[in-house]
Order: structure tokens, then sequence, then C-alpha cells
């Protein structure tokens, strides 16, 4: 049996950046991990995903290269074998990058499963259930993430997949019925769209992407309409049927087919085999644990960390979360905010957003004031020839302080890093109007939307002040 400060069961985003945190706080540390490192994000997730749209990006830019004023001559074709081919290489390199790092922090890496077998003790085995070590340690974090959720009403068969098999199709599908209208399904709907496939969405719920700002999902849906992608909206899909050919269902009384079902309806903890019992830590009713502030869990030197918490399953709030339960474990203080969580949807156009919606505030009756400042008035944004969206801060209508800032347009995953900074230091709309901007950038729609909360935006029309 070998023993450690510091123990951290899973080596995705929250686990391995948990692991190299509680190194480098001079923690003995180890690492058990069952899969590859990167966990889902890496290896079918967020990377392998962006970097499929990073090639359709090119793909649509080469399509449109003429209103550029450059002329492409023969026809221009995806490649989706080298395409996915793309996709392993980046993610191989990461992959590699994470061991290094592991390696070079001095951290422990155990391949194989790891379950409890009391609150202090954690045996590892390997795929064919063989012993690996017996590893016993006085703080544990749990950071084993979560998989697709695939309910029993959901028929099996080869055309019934989920994101992990659709991002490795050996060929572009025809057609594609995306049950579940959230943030997975809209990506994978933009990206199978610009390549040619037929796509249709069912969402159960009113609208798609249901819990992020209206305004800003409701421009993407016009958009995702433009490039023929069907949404069902308000009803579900039921009477499922799949074979060797295709799928389909119905929606109220119509009809809806396609070559592949895409199951996107949310996630389950992946804490199968762990043996969670053995530890005391607590689950609630759907199987998350359920942590405070600090990532702790109800039993004492036991943290949890990223989607096994259930509350926050994006790749940068678990490794936020690693940092905060490595510093705890090894002594220090630090806590969690998962009120200022950025999310970034790759849509076409993309979502970038953090803070509250305007329809959370209206539910806390919050007084608002609101500044929108659209990228159709803005000089780069015609330079690269995307004008559709806007940025939109939405102030405390008593004190100023911004309390949410919701970009959908061109590069607003990237832009709403300058808002997350922002809103922890608790800025005024007036302070970020008054910071420079740099002219012609994306970036000036902050500063204008910052201005228009105050109805003092030079480049859009306003009633002169009585």
């Amino acid at each position: 049996m070998q023993e450690f400060e510091v123990l951290v069961i899973g080596g995705g985003p929250g686990g391995y950046v948990a692991a190299i945190r509680a190194a480098k706080n001079g923690a003995k540390t180890a690492l058990v991990e069952r899969r590859e490192f990167g966990g889902t994000c890496l290896n079918i997730g967020c990377i392998p995903t962006k970097t499929l749209i990073a090639g359709v990006d090119v793909y649509h830019k080469a399509r449109h290269a003429m209103e550029f004023g450059v002329k492409i001559t023969g026809d221009v074709t995806p490649d989706w074998e080298a395409m996915l081919a793309r996709k392993e290489s980046v993610i191989k390199t990461l992959r590699g990058g994470i061991g290094s790092l592991l390696k070079a922090a001095g951290v422990t890496v155990f391949k194989g499963h790891g379950a409890f077998t009391s609150r202090k003790t954690v045996k590892v085995v390997d795929a064919e259930g063989a012993p690996v070590e017996e590893i016993t340690a006085d703080k544990i974090i749990i950071a084993s993430g979560s998989e697709t959720l695939v309910p029993g009403f959901i028929p099996k068969g080869k055309r019934v997949i989920t994101s992990t098999e659709l991002l490795s199709i050996p060929e572009i599908p025809k057609s594609l019925l995306i049950l579940g209208g959230g943030v997975i399904g809209c990506e994978f709907a933009c990206l199978f769209a610009e390549l040619g496939t037929k796509v249709t969405i069912v969402e159960m719920l009113e609208s798609i992407m249901p819990n992020i700002d209206r305004e800003t999902s409701g421009v993407v849906a016009a958009q995702m309409r433009k490039m023929g992608i069907e949404i069902m909206n308000g009803k579900p899909l039921g009477d499922l049927k799949a074979d060797d050919n295709g799928v389909s269902g119905k929606v109220g009384d119509l009809t809806v087919s396609a070559d592949y079902l895409l199951v996107s309806i949310g996630r389950k903890p992946a804490l199968d085999g762990m043996n969670i019992a053995a530890s005391g830590v607590k689950t609630n009713e759907r199987g998350w644990i359920p942590v405070d502030a600090t990532c702790r869990t109800n039993v004492p030197g036991i943290f949890a960390i990223g989607d096994a918490t259930g509350s926050w399953q994006l790749a940068h709030a678990a490794s936020a979360m690693g940092v905060v339960a490595a510093d705890v474990a090894c002594g220090k203080k630090n806590a969690f905010d998962g009120s200022l969580v950025p999310g970034c949807i790759f849509t076409s156009p993309e979502i970038g957003s953090v803070g509250k919606s305007q329809e959370q505030c209206d539910k806390e009756g919050i007084e608002t004031k609101v500044g929108k400042f659209p990228f159709a008035a803005l000089g780069k944004a015609m330079a690269i020839n995307e004008t559709v969206g806007f940025c939109k801060i939405i102030a405390d209508a008593k004190t100023d302080q911004v309390l949410g800032i919701h970009i959908v347009g061109p590069h607003a995953t990237d832009l709403i890093a300058e808002a997350c900074p922002a809103l922890h230091l608790e800025i005024t709309a007036r302070e970020l109007g008054k910071a420079i901007h740099a002219h012609p950038t994306l970036g000036e729609a902050m500063m204008e939307a910052a201005h228009a909360v105050h109805g003092e935006s030079a480049h859009i029309p306003s009633r002169k002040k009585k």
C-alpha cells in the first residue's frame, strides 16, 4: 500500500489541475485515471468538437471567398477523413502535454479504475479487473466527471448515437435528427448543417438553449433556421423507431425521420464502480455529489469537483474547483464562486455570457438598465463580414453595477473573457465605458454597450437628453 497526502480520482480538466496544484503546494500527490488524460473535454467533448468546428469555419470562408474579393477556382469540398485526422492529432498533442505537466509537478500517476474501500483508502484495478495498487491518502478529491444520459425509452441501434460516436462518425450523414436543443445539440446542428446535412432539432421546451439569455438564444435560433435547420419546439419526440437504415419518430402529429438520431438531453454522474458508499460520501437523488463553497463533501477530508457535483458541467468550472479543492486540502484558504462562471457556446453565431440574464433579474425583482450594441454598427465586424448579433450589458438601475454581459456574434466566446474580471471587480457600466478599447476591434462592442446603458453610445442613434 502506498501513502499520499492528496489523492485525486480522475484526470480530466478538474482532476489533473487539482493534482498539479496540490503538488505545487508541496503535498505528496497521486492521480488515478482509468482512460486518457483530459477527460471528456479533451477526448470526446470540447476540444474535438471545436477542432471540427474550426475546420468547418474554414470551409465556410472558402465557400464565401468571393465576398472578400478572393476567387477560388474549382469545387470547394470538405474532406471529413482529414478533419477527423486533424482532430485526433490535436487531442494526442494536448494529451501528451498533460502527461508532461503531471510529471514535471511530481505527481504519481496510476492507470486504472479507482474504487473506495474505506474513507481514506482507494483500490486501483486495470481494465481486466486485476489489482494495480492500493492507495491511502489523508485528503481525497473526487473528479470522476459525467457521462451522456440515454433514457430507457430510447431504442438501441447503430443509428442511435451520442456525441461520442458522432465525433468519430466515418462519413458526413445526409440527415440528422437531434433530440435535445441544449448547447451540445445546437453546436452539432450548426456544424453538420454547414457540411450539408439536413438537421432537425426536437426540443420539448418552448425554446432552444432554455437556460441562456432569451434574446441571445433567439438570434442563434433565427440564424440556424436560415442555415436550413428545422427546429421543433414545445413538444416531445415520441414513438421512436430505429433500424439499420435510419430512425423515425413523431412530434405531435408530424413524423420525422433521419439517417441518425443524436441523443443530447443531459448527462449523469460517472460514479459506477467507485464504491462511493464505502467512503461515506452522500449523493443526492440524481446521483450527484453536493459540496460547499470549498468543494468539501459531507465527509471530512473528501472533496468533489467538476461534473461529479452536477452544478457546473463546464471544463473551466472544473479546473477552478480543482484549484480550490487542492488549496483547501493543503491547508490554504480558497473558495469557489459559481455565480460568475462564464458560458461559451460555439454555435453559428457564437454566444458568450457571464452573470445574470434579464430573465433572472426580472425573477429576482432587480430593476435594471440595459445597454445593447449591434455588431452591424461596428467597423471590424463589417470588415470580416460577420455582422449578426450584439453585445448586451445588464446593469443595476440603482447602483449601475454590471450584473450580466451577454454577447452573440463573431468571436463571442473570446470577447466574454473581458467581462469576467470586470464583473469580479464589481465594475459599473460607466466605469466599463470609460475603459478605452482599441479601434478597429470587435471588443469595441463592449465599450459601446456600456455607453448605451446610459444612452451615450456615439455610434447608435439616440435622442438628445433634455
